[in-house]
This record gives C-alpha cells, structure tokens and sequence, in this order.
C-alpha cells in the first residue's frame, strides 16, 4: 500500500492511488473482522443473552459502507481526470499492478481457506478479491498507456475499480441489513416453511411463525403450534424440530406446543384463540391452507 501511495504519486496515477486507498480498507477490514470474532467469541453475559456474535455483522456492515463510500470519492475523480487527463507514466504503473497481483493473489489464496458462513470473514474476502480485480484493471491500464499513450486509461481503470467496489459494498450492506431486519436467511420461505410444519401428523395449526438470523449461518426460529386432542405434544414437538434441523438446517428453535381445544374455523376469529396479537399467517393441514 506505502509502495502504491509512493509511486501513484510519481507517476500521477489516480488508479494506483485508489488501489491503496482500497488497501487501506483491506487491512482495517481485516483488523476489525479479528476484533469482532473476539467479541463473538465471548460468552452470554449479563442482558446479552445471544452474546456479542452480531458484532460481525457490524464488521460485515461497516465493511460494505467503508467500499461504498470509497467508491463515490474514487468516481468523482476518476471523472474528473476523464474530462482533463494529467500525465501517466504507464511504465511504473504497469510493474507496480504486477507485484500487486501477485501479493493479492497470495492473501486472497490466504483468506479463501477461512470459514466463509462468517459474513464478518466474508466481508474481508470480497476487499481482497476486490483489490486483486483492480490491480489487473491497472495493469491493463498501464499497458494500454505504454503501447498507445491514451492517458485516459488510468481514469477508465479507476472506474471499474469502482464497479467491483460497489458491487460488493451493496451486497454486504444488503446481507447484513437482513440480519438486522430480523428477516428471513435467503433461500429459506417461512410460508413453506409454515405450510411444511402444518403438514405433520396431529398438528392442526402453526401460527406466530418467526425465522431469523442471530447472526451468519445460524439461523433461529420460534412458532405457536396446536396440536389435536389427546395426542402427545412432546413428541410432535420432537418431530417438528426434527423437520427444521433436516430440511431446513435450523437447530436453535423454540416451539410453544399446546392442545387445540375446540373444532378449527377456516375463516373468522376463533374465541379459544391463544394468541390474541397474532402475527403472520397461521398455517393449518390441507393444500394451500393458510389464514
């Protein structure tokens, strides 16, 4: 990163200067993804009953909003010198993206050997790999420079520099605002989910059916269950966490299971129901069968 600073600033090279300052994001992406696997690490204490694990989101999220943010200062540039290109020495900037490439290439190899579920890990590895696309963008811009003198060419691979920036701050602002949002992991329907729990023998509704995200790749839920009288809840119960640990890959859930004590309605309030702020559908036996 101090060998890019030092020779974009001698060649005049906003496309190596955009490398380290996105290199400079590298390295405190990274310092923050080993602080948050600390705190993550820590047990439930105190009011923290899930423990400090989405401090990695916090990480994931910082890390997007940190490429975002680079990006927009790096597209006012790198419009700015479209418009009036200074003077490039290709030469400098063509050896420079080629150390570049291959010391990224090392630390993305590196870092690709990690557990990955972690969106806080994730995040790092996107910066990386970002980093070694705009190297390879600079070199090609380097070489373009050497071979025809078109200047501009720094400022166009400063510009797709920024487009792979964008693209993975959106995604890791986007991942870890789900998280936050309490919303669903993608992939996973809470409808069918829903419909797929109704469907076992002697439930005869699910309700207040929640899925969530505590924090990557551990995913949560809870639900309201009736079950038909005089059948045992405890073993509906087992088959229903059963269902969710082997199709849908959630251990951590936690199933209220109670006796239906009247006949079903398929439309309407009924006056023994046990929740009286229901939330979401409730989902009872038979096709398509959710209120």
């Amino acid at each position: 990163m101090a060998g890019e600073v030092a020779v974009g600033l001698l060649a005049g090279s906003l496309a190596l200067i955009s490398d380290a300052a996105h290199m400079l994001t590298d390295a405190a992406s990274i310092a923050l993804a080993l602080v948050a696997m600390r705190l993550a690490a820590k047990p439930p204490k105190g009011g923290y009953t899930y423990g400090l694990q989405r401090a990695e989101i916090l990480s994931a999220q910082a890390n997007g909003l940190s490429l975002l943010l680079l990006s927009a200062w790096l597209t006012y540039e790198a419009i700015r010198r479209l418009i009036s290109p200074p003077e490039v020495t290709g030469g400098l900037v063509l050896g420079t993206a080629l150390v570049g490439i291959v010391v990224n290439a090392g630390a993305t190899w590196m870092i690709s050997r990690a557990d990955r579920t972690s969106l806080n890990i994730e995040g790092a590895f996107r910066h990386i790999l970002t980093d070694a696309y705009a190297f390879i963008a600079t070199a090609v811009a380097g070489l373009v420079m050497i071979v025809t003198g078109f200047a501009r060419a720094d400022a166009i691979a400063s510009l797709v520099v920024v487009v792979l920036m964008v693209r993975a701050g959106l995604g890791l602002v986007r991942e870890s605002g789900r998280i936050f949002l309490e919303a669903a992991p993608a992939g996973v329907s809470p409808d069918e989910v829903g419909k797929a729990l109704a469907a076992r023998p002697y439930v005869t509704e699910v309700h207040d059916l929640h899925i969530w995200q505590i924090t990557a790749g551990k995913t949560a839920a809870s639900a309201h269950v009736l079950v038909a009288p005089g059948e045992d809840c405890h073993s509906v119960r087992a088959d229903l966490e059963a269902v969710l640990a082997e199709s849908y890959g959630i251990t951590h859930t936690t199933l209220q299971v109670d006796h239906n004590s009247g006949p079903l309605l398929s439309i309407g309030p009924r006056p023994e129901e046990h929740c009286g702020d229901s939330h979401g559908p409730a989902h009872r036996p038979g096709p398509d069968h959710a209120s």
